[in-house]
């Protein structure tokens, strides 16, 4: 067998990369000399802008541009860009010949000579109007190709033999996968992969599909020199002789890393969106369901207790009348749940020791919870005070605590805790700030993942038909999310669950001085006070009034705000006592009016949820709904006592 010479070693390897070149069909990629004129022209380039070699060649490549990024200088930009930076990138409308337009991926590479001269410029475009890579490419000199595949640094582009070993190595693929030429030329290809995908024949399926489909298009994990892994996008191509012989294959490879992790993220923003827009919906439809309820309750109770009051001492009459006013009540109890979930309720913030408030509830808890349920506290030596409602505190540590029990019906234990934490930065599960975590843990049966995604959603539960509102974590996430924290749940199916409740340090926050209790009012008349009732709910107006004047009190009912005002005009009014939530104009509107109008007049603005009211209307006082006669009297003796 003859020897061959350097020569014939030489050609063999020209011919191995101009069908390297020649046989990656998807891509356009040809050459610019220093000028940007086209000194070289592919298949793919060909098919993607119609041009024939004969025609293009010696053009420059500005042609392919619209002629508004003509005008803007695009052109030129991109060499200067690959000359100063190392490379060109980028995507936009490209022009074929017949004028069509088509959307495309460009790299420009610039070409330099070993004396460090510019010779020109290595281009590569994709289409991806229709996300197919081009046809193969032309032949050309063998050293313009040579010069071309080598100063692709964004793809690995390089050759395996029929068995899958490397034969040609570019320095994209150095880059993207850390092996130089001489560590892996000679190598099996499926060192590129991960284990697994070794052990369950991946690399040589993927060959198999190229030879049988023409073509084989995947992407995946696969592990670079060092050992980490990168997301790639892998794209291998069967090189066949004229006489349609298996020379090997052209395998391209793009580190795609980084725009999945980006797809990644931008799909968890969306879900965390979704799932934000879809509690506050919610919680709206929540708040108005419980507002009208409220107005319905007001009538109720209020209509029972003037019936309470009337009515003589029958011992068949006031067991009825207290068991529909204790029914009552609990509808209240129920409102509230929901006014906390739709973040409407009223919260009496102050300093709140978080070790001195679960401490003082222990027997409660013990009470709740039974015999088989051990509780136990694990809380720093010193812990700095939240800014919250300690009533609502403890109704939501108790709720979370009832939970726990329900989940461990064989007895366990319950752990309360409780450590500071700091948020630095934006963007995590809470705004930056000082916070408390008041935490309850269980040994219970858990929550699996679905389960979890729905817990703190109003009337959603997992316990039996009337066993449950379905408003317990509704009503503790409501609180959390108005006091300025947030209520977090951990949980595993059979794992046990961790509620943690987030609130803010009340950090050089001043003590809320305890507001002077009056004593209770009562069934007397209070003085000769002549009220004007406004409200637009006909049912809760008739029980105002009748309320009113239950307490000795004249009252004039006005349905609007617009009546109220007209009956101010010609009556001498001690009080006006509103609704807030009114059509046309609201209670806190009638009341900066009032105040224009008639500066002396006390008004008291009647609600049934926190509304956040600015200016005036926020210094007014106010009477949650649903009252009692003995609230409604206390609140009248408050204001009229200031007046």
């Amino acid at each position: 067998m003859q020897e061959m010479t350097p020569f014939d070693v030489s050609l063999i390897a020209q011919d191995r990369y101009r069908l390297l070149v020649d046989a990656v069909t998807d891509y356009a990629i040809y050459m610019l000399d220093a000028n940007g004129h086209i000194v070289s022209w592919n298949a793919g380039a060909r098919r993607f802008k119609g041009y024939e070699e004969a025609e293009i060649i010696g053009q420059h490549f500005s042609r392919f541009y619209t002629d508004i990024d003509r005008a803007a200088g695009l052109p030129q930009r991109a060499l200067a860009t690959a000359v100063s930076e190392g490379r060109f990138e980028g995507e936009g409308w490209r022009v074929r010949k017949d004028g069509a337009r088509f959307w495309c991926h460009v790299v420009v590479d610039p070409i330099w000579s070993p004396t460090g001269g510019l010779l020109g410029f290595a281009k590569i475009t994709r289409d991806l109007t229709e996300r197919k890579l081009a046809e193969d490419s032309l032949k050309q000199s063998e050293q313009q190709f040579r010069l071309l595949v080598q100063s692709v640094t964004d793809y690995a582009i390089y050759m395996l033999d029929p068995t899958g070993r490397v034969t040609n190595w570019n320095l994209g693929a150095e880059r993207i996968k850390g092996y130089r030429p001489d560590e892996i030329i000679g190598q099996h290809y499926a060192v590129f992969f991960t284990e697994e995908d070794r052990l369950n024949g991946a690399p040589q399926r993927g060959l198999d599909t190229a030879l049988r489909e023409g073509r084989f298009v995947s992407q995946g994990w696969r592990v670079r020199k060092d050992g980490s892994r990168f997301w790639a996008s892998v794209v291998v191509d069967p090189i066949r002789s004229d006489m349609g012989t298996l020379i090997g294959f052209a395998k391209v490879t793009r580190d795609i890393t980084e725009s999945v992790e980006a797809q990644r993220e931008l799909e968890k923003a969306r879900e965390a969106l979704f799932q934000s827009q879809k509690m506050e919906s919610l919680g709206r439809l929540t708040g108005g369901i419980a507002h009208d309820f409220n107005n319905l309750l007001m009538a109720v109770v209020g209509g029972l207790e003037i019936v309470r009051r009337r009515v003589l001492d029958d011992p068949r009459i006031m067991p009825l009348l207290d068991n529909a006013i204790q029914g009552a009540q609990r509808g209240i109890s129920l409102s509230q749940r929901m006014l906390a979930f739709a973040r409407r309720q009223e919260l009496h913030l102050e300093l709140v020791d978080v070790a001195a408030l679960v401490r003082g509830m222990a027997d409660l808890l013990r009470q709740s919870l039974g015999p088989r349920i051990e509780i136990e506290t694990r809380f720093p030596l010193s812990l700095k005070p939240i800014l919250a409602d300690p009533n609502q505190v403890e109704m939501a540590l108790l709720n979370l605590a009832v939970n726990a029990r329900d989940a461990m019906p064989n007895g366990g234990t319950v752990t309360i805790s409780a450590r500071e934490y700091r948020f630095a930065t934006k963007g995590g599960p809470l705004e930056p700030g000082d916070y408390v975590c008041l935490a309850l843990a269980d040994e219970g049966t858990g929550m699996d993942e679905v389960t979890l995604e729905q817990a703190m959603e109003p009337f959603f539960t997992t316990k039996g038909v009337g066993k449950g509102t379905g408003l317990g974590l509704s009503m503790v996430h409501g609180l959390a999310a108005q006091s300025g924290g947030r209520l977090l749940l951990k949980s595993e199916k059979g794992q046990g669950t961790t509620a943690e409740l987030w609130l803010p340090l009340a950090v050089n926050a001043p003590v809320a001085m305890e507001a002077e209790k009056l004593q209770q009012p009562e069934s007397r008349c209070l003085m000769a006070v002549k009220v004007l009732a406004v409200d637009d709910d006909p049912l809760v107006l008739m029980t105002t009034a009748a309320m009113l004047e239950e307490l000795g009190c004249e009252v004039v009912e006005a349905d609007s705000a617009e009546q109220a005002l007209k009956v101010l005009t010609q009556h001498s009014i001690d009080l006006v006592l509103t609704d807030q939530a009114m059509p046309h104009m609201t209670g806190a509107q009638l009341a900066d009016l009032i105040r224009d109008r008639y500066p002396q007049l006390p008004v008291i603005l009647a609600t049934g949820y926190a509304d956040k009211l600015v200016g005036r209307a926020g210094k007014l006082p106010g009477l949650g709904k649903p009252f009692d006669m003995d609230a409604l009297a206390e609140k009248i003796l408050a204001v009229m006592s200031q007046s």
